[in-house]
């Protein structure tokens, strides 16, 4: 079972698969070298898509963080650039308690050449004893939505955890058969499943911490002025078109289509505070973080009857698409482009705001096959290899198709001629014929068309 425990984690930005699934491998390392082990060096080694656009996503730096025992949810940004720039001046990692000589720039290791064999986000660590000896060595495979696995486990996108449940999420089909059985929603079926693993009202206040990060994370994007990190330097724009809008509503000088720029205006602020490195939901990933919290903003905001309770709907409903296309298909952008990001979050929005509006399940899945639909084929091929052009507004988009997929499956009796299921299907195949250089290796597409990079 996929929970929604593992679908909306919190973190630091800017990257799921190369920020958040780095930082748990390196923990996960630590944590299996015995506490008394003589390690006098780590090395690390980052292939494929981490080597690539790696110092742009700062996967060299998250593994340090998870190499001296932190995990993303429990490290403040502030924090986490303070450990950083004390790992650099000092040249020392603390591991276990105890402290070994560490430069990033030689003991990160970026590797262009070689093609890992299982999955393109691969990493490696290497702990060496005193006589320059390995003893211990660990690859693991970061799949996208900060899961990682190791290496030897295969296939590594369709690793389970065999947990027995009321519901088992495996397609779009047998949701709906399990939702016209019983009389339950998608979001009655997933509430379902996640009572078998904790109590409900732990379910309850998680999805509530989610919600409240999400809102949390609009207000500070809206807030924060000044540049992104990078090459780049892109402006933060978020606080100059609040501003606009704010002074349109004062001046009663509204646009028709004013609604829009609300919606993306949420998603621009959610990857800017992404790209910065801030705190966001992975949902399912980072670099597709803004999608459903604009989504969610927009039905909080701007929908009547609007409530908390619809709101932990919405979540619980995008739980089960989300299930489906990392089951089924990938939602990283390294395997499958940005139709197994940003395209899933749209998918996932699109349900989940149909959902929260009263759509029967028939029209959920509609509007999430909707969401995908439009995303078939959508490229990753990030500007220097950082999380900012296309990814920033591509979310704003991705929020306004689901908003649209949702009232055209909502406009129609759930009947359609595509299902979710092969929409997904056709999104993996996609995925699969895909080259490689528009799979997030900044070797092709627009990253290599910008004409300053």
């Amino acid at each position: 079972m996929i929970s929604l425990f593992d679908l909306f984690r919190i973190g630091l930005g800017p990257s799921s698969s190369h920020t958040v699934g780095p930082m748990r491998a390196g923990l996960a390392f630590v944590q299996n070298l015995l506490a008394d082990t003589p390690v006098s060096r780590i090395q690390v080694t980052l292939y494929g898509s981490l080597a690539w656009t790696g110092a742009g996503h700062a996967t060299d730096t998250a593994v340090l963080l998870g190499l001296e025992g932190w995990l993303p949810d429990d490290i403040a940004p502030d924090h986490a650039r303070h450990v950083i720039e004390t790992i650099q001046s000092t040249k020392r990692l603390t591991v276990n308690g105890h402290t070994i000589p560490f430069d990033p720039a030689s003991d990160v290791v970026f590797d262009y050449e070689t093609v890992p064999p299982v999955h393109p986000n691969t990493l490696q660590f290497e702990a060496y004893d005193d006589t320059n000896t390995v003893i211990s060595c660990e690859r693991y495979c970061s799949i996208g939505g900060g899961f990682i696995v190791p290496e030897d486990t295969s296939p590594a996108t369709k690793v389970i955890p065999p947990v027995s449940v009321p519901y088992d999420v495996t397609s779009g089909r047998k949701l709906l058969e399990d939702c016209r059985g019983t009389g339950l929603g998608i979001a009655g079926l997933i509430r379902a499943n996640e009572a078998t693993l904790r109590a409900d009202q732990d379910v309850t206040a998680y999805i509530d911490r989610i919600l409240d990060t999400m809102m949390d994370c609009i207000d500070r994007g809206l807030k924060e002025d000044g540049v992104l990190p990078g090459k780049l330097h892109v402006k933060r724009r978020a606080p100059a078109l609040f501003r606009k809008l704010e002074n349109g509503v004062r001046w009663n000088q509204r646009a028709p289509h004013e609604i829009m720029d609300w919606v993306s205006l949420f998603a621009i602020a959610v990857n800017e505070e992404n790209a910065a490195g801030g705190r966001v939901v992975t949902a399912p990933t980072n670099g597709a973080s803004g999608v459903i919290p604009a989504v969610l903003r927009y039905y909080r905001d701007f929908c009547p009857g609007a409530s908390r309770e619809g709101m932990r709907e919405f979540l619980l409903t995008a739980t089960a698409i989300g299930a489906l296309f990392k089951r089924n298909a990938s939602i990283s952008g390294a395997e499958v482009g940005c139709q197994g990001e940003v395209g899933v979050a749209c998918s996932m929005a699109a349900a989940g705001l149909a959902a929260a509006l009263g759509a029967t399940p028939d029209q959920v899945e509609n509007a999430a096959e909707i969401g995908m639909e439009h995303h078939l084929g959508m490229t990753c091929d990030p500007v220097g290899g950082l999380v900012q052009i296309p990814c920033i507004e591509r979310n704003a988009f991705g929020a306004i198709k689901a908003i649209n997929a949702a009232s055209l499956a909502m406009r129609g009796d759930g009947v359609h001629h595509v299902s979710l299921d092969q929409v997904i299907r056709t999104m993996r195949e996609t995925g699969a014929d895909m080259n490689h250089r528009y799979k997030e290796t900044s070797l092709g597409g627009l990253a290599v068309s910008f004409p300053e990079c």
